[in-house]
């Protein structure tokens, strides 16, 4: 570890190789915190490479304890963090919409680290217990449309590298990789992430994988579609770029503002699935669950999800799904 520290001191770049021997390293146990601190502090203060990126990501899936969801087509709709937005739980809330419409979710998350309440967070709090069993996560996809995949119980990595990002408190290249490293291989995938260059990165790592994806980044640096301006989209069929008006109409970044506890973004949670969300907060939702429902079925146009979208969420079927998850827990 010390040989790749000075070498990233010194301004290079790790090889693919190295960057997956390096992270191999960090997982068995072999490098201490201090270490661990120095090596996410390089990346804090530089772009990350493609092969870097690659060489993380790999090390993970292949040390992952991996789920056969394979019966079923499934979508995973999770973004990087890091924004610094503070933003309700779209993503969470949209996989919840998509479920309802009649989506199989595999939701990838984990605890927030740089943001008050991820989506570990918020489903912990509203009575989920986390889980690997395949059997029983079967289970909750078949009759929830949904299961949740709490990160660390599949990712043996971050046990060791999880005390260091909670001391850091601040975005890591670990944010980067949870949309990247879902251990059900989902066939489609809806991402936001943070910045136009990590949108590039993952558009290139996605695009071998033979996936439907969808890569999402409201210039304005949000890992969503926050309808607070235009949104460039990266897919497996190519690029474009979504304006507020092709959602209805944009909102304030006030108006997506989540609580500053945990229990207070649980509460405006569930209040949004209930149906007494504003107009605002239900937009932005549908935004996102949209765009999730057209890369499971491609041909449909965006304007059929969008109403797809808020039908589940309007009926109640999108809060049946949550119930029912928290039922079979």
């Amino acid at each position: 570890m010390k040989k790749v520290l000075n070498k990233l001191f010194e301004h290079q770049r790790l090889t693919r190789e190295e960057a997956y021997e390096t992270l191999t390293e960090i997982t068995r146990g072999e490098v201490n915190e201090a270490q661990i601190a120095a090596f996410l502090t390089v990346y804090l203060m530089r772009s990350i490479s493609v092969e870097e990126l690659d060489g993380f990501r790999q090390a993970l899936l292949d040390l992952c304890i991996r789920l056969d969801m394979s019966y079923a087509e499934t979508i995973d709709l999770c973004g990087t963090g890091g924004d610094g937005k503070n933003t309700l739980n779209i993503s969470t809330l949209a996989s919840f919409v998509v479920a309802g419409a009649g989506g199989k979710v595999v939701k990838h998350g984990n605890y927030g680290v740089s943001s008050v309440c991820g989506s570990s967070n918020v489903l912990e709090s509203l009575g989920y217990r986390f889980k690997n069993d395949e059997t029983a996560l079967r289970r909750e996809l078949d009759e929830a449309g949904i299961c949740f995949l709490h990160a660390p119980m599949f990712h043996p990595a971050l046990k060791n590298v999880g005390p260091v990002r909670r001391a850091l408190g601040v975005k890591t290249f670990f944010n980067m990789l949870g949309p990247l490293v879902n251990p059900a291989f989902p066939d489609c995938q809806l991402t936001g992430v943070f910045n136009l260059e990590l949108q590039r990165i993952y558009g290139y790592l996605l695009q071998p994988t033979g996936r439907r994806f969808q890569v999402v980044h409201t210039l304005g640096g949000y890992d969503e579609i926050s309808l607070t301006g235009a949104a460039k989209t990266v897919s497996n069929l190519g690029e474009k770029t979504l304006t507020p008006a092709d959602f209805g109409g944009s909102v304030t970044e006030t108006d997506i503002s989540g609580g500053s506890t945990v229990e207070a973004n649980a509460k405006l949670f569930t209040t949004i699935l209930e149906g007494r969300g504003t107009a605002a907060q239900n937009r932005v939702v549908a935004a996102n669950s949209a765009l999730a429902l057209q890369c499971i079925s491609p041909g449909k146009s965006l304007e059929e999800c969008i109403a797809e979208a808020n039908e589940s969420l309007e009926s109640g079927r999108a809060l049946g799904a949550l119930k029912k998850l928290i039922e079979l827990t």
